[in-house]
């Protein structure tokens, strides 16, 4: 089976990109839009020297790097700190609420996720509760927490990727075609969201031409292993939607 001239056309796009490097992509960094630039300045200046966190960006930036670091406990306790001496803030609960995430709090973390509703981090928010949803198995709550995010963010690759996600688990495989083309063409580059894109082409019939994406973009053995047994779940999560038909 062969992609279709609609499909063809962005993946191959999607791959000269993620090839050459040719196609230019903004996408959101860090958490909060207000410090933003005085949290990266800072970043860049404590990776030049050890410099104390003795600013609100700057203390947030080493708790955005603990994070990208995997020391979820330690940011809990460096948020503790932060907002003692700063105050609670929107970005803090969003770092609050993913380390609750990842450290096996779902309940405490959905909570924090639901305060930032109204605030201008409210699609993160929305993500967040989507990834809980889908941690658990519930493809269904978790794409419509997506869908929400990505209407209030609708440039985001990482969110669209994920809703395309949870479509595809979800059994809709039609319906996570355009999220995932989307997601690649504004992120080409990001290896997540090119692994969704193969799993579509596996659950759409497309076995050689997921497979070339898998080569092109060298995905280990594992990978492609795991992409594999998604595809099988993703079938069989469609079978009763095409029974339905």
């Amino acid at each position: 089976m062969t992609l279709s001239t609609t499909l063809l056309r962005p993946l191959l796009a999607v791959l000269l990109c993620a090839t050459l490097g040719a196609c230019a992509t903004k996408q959101e960094n860090g958490y909060g839009l207000g410090i933003q630039a005085e949290r990266q300045a800072a970043l860049d200046q404590a990776q030049q020297k050890d410099a104390p966190p003795d600013t609100p960006g700057m203390y947030l930036a080493l708790i955005d790097r603990m994070q990208a670091q995997g020391l979820w406990y330690a940011s809990l306790a460096h948020i503790d700190a932060y907002e003692q001496q700063y105050g609670e803030a929107p970005d803090t609960i969003l770092l609050r609420a993913d380390a609750l995430r990842q450290t096996g709090q779902p309940e405490a973390s959905a909570a924090a996720y639901a305060r930032l509703a109204d605030t201008p981090l409210a699609a993160r928010g929305l993500r967040g509760l989507g990834l809980l949803a889908g941690a658990k198995g519930d493809f269904t709550h978790a794409a419509e927490r997506f869908e929400a995010a990505s209407k209030r963010a609708p440039t985001d690759a990482t969110m669209l990727s994920d809703l395309g996600y949870a479509r595809l688990r979800m059994g809709d495989v039609e319906g996570a075609r355009v999220p995932l083309m989307k997601a690649a063409e504004l992120a080409p580059g990001n290896p997540k969201i090119l692994s969704n894109v193969a799993l579509y082409l596996l659950a759409s019939g497309q076995a050689a031409n997921a497979q070339g994406l898998m080569d092109q973009q060298k995905f280990t053995a594992d990978v492609q292993q795991a992409i594999r047994g998604d595809a099988k779940r993703v079938a069989d999560a469609a079978r009763p939607r095409v029974a339905a038909r």
